[in-house]
């Protein structure tokens, strides 16, 4: 792989229209819900105020619903955003993407929030460190078991990596890969929590691996729909251990715009001894 590919990576981000478009879904839903309890109760709900431009973008996906579901927009728009929750819907059916979900949490501080995933059943948890790095209050939020307090036990910003501890006992957890073995298009999955869903299961395939301008180690590249928030979605492969974390995003001059995933043997060579179960 030529040196003059190499980008800076970014954090993982997305054009700001797809996040204004889903909210306008939302708006434009509950509105729609509203007005059917105000038929059936006879009593007519009073509007929330909105700014003017969610308002114009409420009232036009409003018509358009008159015609069409919302599908129809992402389509003349080209935006992947309703593709990639019907995949996750398709995905989320199987028993093993349904295991390894349990495992996987939102990372909150209160101001933002990324993935992270058990490694151990005592509520070890691994993450990015930025996702967590200043961050005054974190919790952990698990699908099935709750909300948790949690605390950085170790972090390694030269990987962006870091491990919180919460206070729990027969958590549900996902199996670390003993070393990193890949091939150019194997195919993975990883879950995570991008834009304003959470515990969205996803599919893509590993490319090459590079290495970034001020890293020392080499990272990953995947093909596959990394979004804000997938920061520390666990990437795992067929066998259903864990491979890699997903920390970033880089636009390549070969492949576009791809994800980008630490390699699970950085994490593991950081790890105290008997951290997982």
């Amino acid at each position: 792989m030529a040196e003059e590919k190499k980008d800076e990576f970014e954090p993982i981000g997305e054009e700001e229209l797809i996040e204004l478009v889903l909210e306008a879904q939302k708006e434009a839903l509950e509105k729609a819900r509203l007005e059917r309890l105000a038929r059936l109760s006879g009593v007519k709900p009073r509007p929330k105020k909105q700014p003017p431009f969610v308002r114009l973008i409420v009232w036009l996906i409003a018509g358009m619903m008159a015609f069409s579901t919302f599908a129809f927009i992402f389509q003349i728009y080209s935006i992947p955003a309703v593709e990639f929750v019907k995949v996750s819907a398709k995905l989320s059916t199987r028993e093993d993407i349904q295991s390894y979900k349990k495992a996987v949490v939102e990372v909150s501080t209160g101001e933002s929030k990324g993935t992270g995933f058990t490694i151990s059943s005592d509520g070890l948890i691994v993450t990015n460190d930025h996702v967590v790095d200043d961050a005054l209050t974190l919790t952990v939020i698990f699908p099935d078991d709750g909300m948790y307090k949690a605390e950085v036990v170790e972090s390694y910003p030269d990987i962006d990596l870091a491990l919180l501890k919460i206070d729990g006992e027969d958590l549900p957890y996902l199996q670390l890969a003993e070393s990193l073995e890949v091939t150019l298009d194997e195919a993975v999955h990883f879950i995570g929590n991008p834009l304003s869903f959470t515990g969205i299961a996803n599919e893509g395939r590993i490319l090459e691996s590079t290495r970034l301008s001020d890293w020392e180690n080499n990272v990953y590249m995947m093909d596959a729909p990394v979004y804000k928030g997938n920061s520390g979605s666990p990437v795992i492969n067929y066998d259903g251990l864990v491979i890699g974390i997903v920390f970033a995003t880089i636009k390549d001059d070969e492949y576009g715009h791809v994800g980008l995933f630490v390699p699970v043997d950085l994490l593991i060579n950081r790890l105290p001894n008997s951290a997982t179960n």
